[in-house]
């Protein structure tokens, strides 16, 4: 059986043409917020797309004014995301392991580097056992104050990549982390496959946040 887990796995999907969660441009349910909805995040710092794939989020965000980052563990998507989109001093592509710390050090995505992230598809196409690793990590990235913007797949069909996810269960994940949920709806204007996407935007704490909560209470 095929590791999912491995980036040699995806780099095989990418030549072959396998990659059904291709849709050939940004996911109109995020394209659609982040352009049109008032309480969409303004374009202040360096915002990661993770699992960026072919680079349609990162390049939409780009678009709007974000300095993006769009990282992959799989040398085919960064290749392929260069050669769709580009790059430029706004827009770059980070091939690495979302969960390999020391490479996002060495490439300037420390603790608190960033003010947002864009999910899409990547959270889906992560074993389950690795979802802990990915709040904490988005945790980790994230300034006080930052946001966490996403389309998830919520459904409860065996297996995956896509893996499902219960719509109260995620939410309530993110909270458990101290995030503080802002939107979680059913996703507006999704492609007929997906009916079953949810968006999400959630804010992380900021410092005066975090200063008004007695110690004895963290």
């Amino acid at each position: 059986m095929t590791d999912m887990r491995q980036p040699q796995a995806w780099d095989a999907r990418y030549r072959q043409g396998t990659d059904r969660w291709e849709l050939g441009m940004a996911a109109p349910p995020l394209q659609a917020f982040l352009e049109q909805h008032p309480l969409a995040p303004k374009p202040t710092g360096t915002v990661l797309v993770p699992g960026c794939g072919r680079g349609h989020e990162a390049a939409l965000l780009a678009r709007l004014g974000f300095d993006v980052v769009g990282l992959d563990f799989s040398v085919e998507a960064i290749r392929e995301a260069r050669r769709l989109q580009g790059e430029h001093e706004h827009l770059r592509w980070l091939q690495a392991d979302l969960f390999d710390g020391a490479a996002l050090d060495r490439a300037g995505l420390g603790a608190h580097s960033l003010s947002g992230v864009v999910e899409h598809t990547c959270f889906c196409a992560i074993d389950p056992s690795q979802r802990d690793h990915y709040r904490s990590t988005v945790d980790r990235l994230l300034k006080p104050g930052g946001w966490l913007l996403g389309v998830f797949f919520c459904h409860d069909r065996p297996g995956g990549p896509p893996y499902g996810s219960d719509a109260e269960q995620l939410a309530a994940s993110w909270s458990q982390i101290g995030f503080t949920g802002v939107i979680w709806e059913p996703a507006q204007g999704s492609v007929a496959q997906r009916s079953d996407e949810w968006l999400g935007l959630w804010s992380k704490p900021s410092q005066a946040d975090n200063d008004a909560i007695p110690a004895g209470s963290r």
